[in-house]
């Protein structure tokens, strides 16, 4: 079996037996073809890798790739899933890549803005033309409901109830979620569907709602570059995930409760949306200490 056929097959595996996200088996099928080709490099057949080997592999990765601690997380990550498939296709008798500790990385708060800061992102760009009041529509939604990309992307226009201002949302893993939308939104969303859309699909059935200016399904570098000519016009510094950030952290700020927030997220783990709260603690201590400063500092 040739590499390229053994790294489809892992990739169906991750797919069909695994149930991972596509975005995961392409991840790890890159970081499994990457061990491989360094085993041929190295002369290294693939049942005769040992710890040793892998150690070796590892620290190539860190030293002269110049990896990072999040990368070498992930190389791991993808390594004990392909471990996992080498034992139960035979190749190996153990997984050897299981008791290989992931580095410990510090937790990066997320950036996150205020709510004068997202104002002066989604009035920064061109609405005169279909696809500005499109990207209008786009990342008012994306704000308004914490949307993923690739949620935002993938979103179907039958899944969008206007009357109900609901939405469906197909998420990680493929998990569905019900996530309500705001006034606003809902203003941009029907000037969307009724003047902009209808221009750009030109009667062909497209099921995404939202579609570039050939009429076809907006992708995820589509989206980015429009937020990159959104941002360099607000000036705001800023990614298309930051408004994700900044719609959780606003939520909890406002008093909404953990629990519902990660059920907006969608989140499998009530532990990742935690980390909002620590945003909004720090945030409280800044604008604390910008408010109430001693009288020595006062006079400092």
């Amino acid at each position: 079996m040739t590499i390229d056929e053994l790294l489809q097959h892992f990739y169906s595996d991750l797919l069909l037996v695994k149930r991972d996200s596509v975005q995961t088996a392409e991840t790890y099928k890159i970081a499994a073809g990457e061990f491989l080709n360094w085993l041929v490099k190295e002369h290294i057949k693939i049942k005769d890798v040992s710890l040793q080997h892998l150690m070796y592999y590892i620290i190539k990765r860190q030293t002269e790739d110049g990896c990072t601690e999040v990368t070498i997380a992930k190389d791991i990550a993808a390594l004990r899933a392909f471990g996992s498939y080498l034992v139960r296709k035979d190749f190996w008798q153990e997984n050897i890549v299981a008791s290989i500790e992931k580095p410990k990385m510090a937790k990066n708060l997320p950036k996150v803005l205020s709510v004068e800061e997202v104002d002066s992102l989604l009035e920064g760009m061109d609405k005169t033309s279909l696809c500005g009041k499109r990207d209008d529509a786009l990342f008012e939604l994306v704000y308004s409901c914490g949307l993923r990309i690739s949620e935002v992307c993938n979103l179907k226009t039958v899944n969008v109830h206007m009357d109900e201002r609901i939405i469906l949302v197909h998420g990680k893993g493929n998990k569905e979620r019900l996530v309500p939308f705001g006034e606003r939104a809902a203003q941009k969303l029907e000037l969307y569907l009724a003047e902009v859309r209808p221009l750009l699909v030109k009667g062909r059935n497209i099921p995404n709602l939202f579609v570039n200016y050939k009429g076809q399904a907006i992708s995820r570098k589509g989206v980015w570059k429009r937020f990159q000519e959104m941002e360099a016009r607000s000036g705001v510094n800023a990614k298309v995930h930051t408004l994700r950030h900044s719609f959780a952290t606003h939520l909890l700020e406002g008093g909404a409760d953990l629990r519902s927030v990660q059920e907006l997220l969608g989140h499998a783990n009530l532990a990742t949306t935690t980390i909002y709260t620590h945003v909004s603690d720090n945030q409280l201590e800044t604008v604390h200490n910008r408010y109430f400063q001693t009288d020595s500092e006062r006079e400092e």
